[in-house]
């Protein structure tokens, strides 16, 4: 590698960085105006032919990244593939060729095409015979173009691999290498990706020519413009909780995270039950309906996304005002991917992270190598609750009495309350109520990890009553604070440990002699009568009786 930026805010604007005038355009209608820290680095590095290795996560920009230099290095004219980029996931690759035209909006000639799995290979092929500049795909689909021939590589100028990591996890390495081995011998490679692991430094080390390595630091990401906060709830009070956070913040589009797809299932007919408008995604829907429940999603008809972290890969909506972690991640890293979805483009955003019992050690985890602070916050209460949506319905109703006339309908109450026998504040209470519904349990709280393990050993005691401790200076026989008998007790009796002396009964551990009866461990003679583990005699046979097993002879 020839050299590594560690990279933490940007102040270039794009107007400043030699792009050229008609991507400057379409940018600027897009709304942005300042690069974010990736595309400060990476865009003047591509410009001028170098290899990049960049690290940052979703939601940094990396797409406008690596799409405004492909873009600009296009030749219009020529309709054949000159710019290729693999991606992970379907979602991911549609996303990112969507983003790619938006940018190509006013260079005219240039098209861009995503391939992948699901779709109907012959329409790809009709698509790609027609001319196309750009290529967005999946390794596997663009492995089979390549086999068919239907992509050939002559003329690429430029190869991505975006979310390099996550293609590894999901078993693409053979296939991208594959890829990789079939490009022209002067080509220009950038390579993204949250992680840096061994495999990918290979892949860098194989395919790339002195590459500069970029990195958006974690702080950057986790921090800027997202307020973290947990919660300590106990697990079967989870949705409760998550149900009054929404309630209580009312964020107008929302992700919330599970580990597993039984639980994403779970969450999602719950909260519809409850009347909230969401949508429940994981690796075991179709094809058509994770295009269905996205398409709602981005379009406002669900509010709220309930996802696992491998089906929200290359999820990348715009406007999602709070991240809700149901279960807290498995995996550290993708903790950052799944804030990551808020806050972005400068707006403000939010996440929160239920948590119970030992999970307190995860987000600490979290906090330590994210270089970040997630504090800690008290579940909004039911006045609370109840205070929020007066306020909603006062500030609702502020708005009606200044834009509309209600002479009519105040002449209309003032007839009900003098019917009903009430005054219109009666009447104007029970309509807040009718609204408001009535008021929500309380959530308690759960308790620190670390009290409830001391309250824990205080309630089982050592001696004495329940939770209780007997004084320490108890020597008279009947147990010290430990419930010890005196070490000096020799009445015959048995010692601390139960011992007793030479010949006397010992009801616990102590030997008999011979011939004497022993109730628990004891050794009997020949003959003699075993009440728990005596072996039976030839011609005997053991039976079940009272609690122990006793000898009987075989009839």
């Amino acid at each position: 590698m020839e050299e590594r930026r560690e990279i933490t805010g940007s102040k270039l604007k794009y107007n400043e960085s030699g792009i050229c005038p008609d991507i400057l355009r379409a940018v600027e209608e897009m709304g942005f105006e300042i690069m974010t820290p990736i595309q400060e680095q990476a865009i003047p590095l591509l410009l001028e032919g170098k290899d990049v290795i960049g690290q940052a996560q979703t939601g940094t920009g990396k797409t406008a990244a690596f799409a405004i230099p492909m873009i600009q290095g296009v030749d219009p004219q020529l309709k054949k593939p000159q710019g290729i980029i693999l991606c992970p996931t379907r979602e991911l690759a549609m996303q990112a060729a969507e983003e790619i035209r938006r940018l190509a909006k006013y260079m005219h000639g240039i098209k861009v095409l995503p391939v992948y799995g699901g779709q109907e290979i012959g329409k790809q092929i009709r698509a790609l015979s027609q001319g196309v500049q750009i290529i967005v795909g999946t390794p596997g689909r663009v492995m089979d173009h390549l086999r068919r021939h239907t992509i050939k590589t002559t003329y690429v100028k430029m190869i991505v691999l975006d979310e390099a990591d996550e293609m590894l996890d999901m078993g693409f390495r053979e296939d991208i290498e594959t890829i990789l081995s079939d490009m022209p011998e002067e080509h220009q490679m950038a390579l993204f990706s949250a992680t840096m692991p061994q495999a990918i430094l290979d892949i860098t080390g194989t395919y790339q020519k002195n590459a500069v390595y970029v990195r958006v630091t974690p702080k950057e990401i986790t921090v800027a413009a997202i307020k973290q906060a947990y919660y300590r709830v106990a697990k079967k009070d989870k949705v409760a909780a998550l149900c009054r956070l929404i309630d209580y913040y009312r964020p107008s589009r929302s992700l919330i995270f599970c580990n597993t797809k039984r639980m994403v299932d779970e969450i999602t007919g719950t909260l519809k039950g409850k009347g909230y408008e969401a949508e429940g995604l994981h690796g075991d829907l179709t094809q058509y309906q994770r295009d269905t429940v996205m398409n709602l999603f981005r379009n406002g008809g669900c509010a709220i996304l309930i996802a696992t972290d491998v089906a929200a890969r290359g999820i990348d909506v715009s406007g999602v005002d709070a991240v809700f972690n149901f279960d807290v991640p498995e995996d550290i890293e993708y903790y950052v991917h799944r804030i990551g979805r808020t806050g972005r483009a400068g707006r403000k955003g939010r996440s929160f992270t239920l948590i119970s019992g030992r999970e307190i050690f995860k987000i600490r985890d979290i906090e330590k190598i994210c270089h970040t602070t997630i504090r800690e916050r008290s579940l909004p209460t039911a006045a609370d609750l109840t205070r929020v949506k007066s306020d909603r319905l006062f500030a609702q109703a502020g708005e009606i009495m200044e834009q509309k006339e209600l002479s009519e309908l105040k002449k209309s109450i003032e007839l009900a309350a003098e019917e009903k026998n009430c005054s219109v504040l009666d009447l104007a209470a029970a309509f807040m109520q009718m609204h408001l519904g009535d008021a929500p349990e309380e959530i308690e709280e759960e308790k620190p990890y670390f009290e409830r393990k001391r309250l824990g050993r205080r309630e089982k005691g050592r001696g004495g009553e329940r939770g209780a401790r007997p004084d320490r200076g108890n020597r008279d026989g009947r147990g010290d604070r430990f419930g010890r008998a005196d070490r000096g007790n020799r009445d015959g009796r048995g010692d601390r440990f139960g011992r007793s002396g030479k010949g006397e009964r010992n009801e616990h551990f102590g030997r008999t002699g011979k011939g004497e009866k022993t109730e628990k461990f004891g050794r009997l003679g020949k003959g003699e009568k075993a009440e728990k583990f005596g072996r039976p005699g030839k011609g005997e046979r053991l039976e079940l009786g009272g609690g122990f097993l006793r000898r009987k002879n075989k009839k």
